[in-house]
């Protein structure tokens, strides 16, 4: 992966992060850093599992490798947050 290609994926897993978090209901007790990794993982989990049903590149708008990768946002937020309050109290 060349670095441009490595920038475009860290920025693209900023977004996937922050959408990965509005899907997820209530509020999430997160440090906003965490909600960012989850998000970079989440791309390129997403990324990974399209190639897999071979929806990875199609002509236009990968939709369902983004709809894949926003669910994978919204499992780690879910679980990070449920795991965050438990070590809180």
């Amino acid at each position: 992966m060349e670095v441009t290609g490595f920038l475009t994926a860290i920025i693209i897993g900023l977004v996937i992060g922050a959408l990965g978090r509005l899907v997820v209901p209530g509020k999430q007790n997160i440090p906003i850093w965490l909600t960012l990794v989850i998000g970079v993982v989440a791309a390129l989990v997403g990324t990974l599992v399209a190639g897999l049903f071979g929806v990875a590149d199609t002509s236009g708008i990968d939709w369902i490798e983004l709809l894949l990768q926003v669910l994978f946002a919204a499992a780690g937020v879910y679980i990070a947050a449920g795991a965050y309050a438990r070590r809180r109290h």
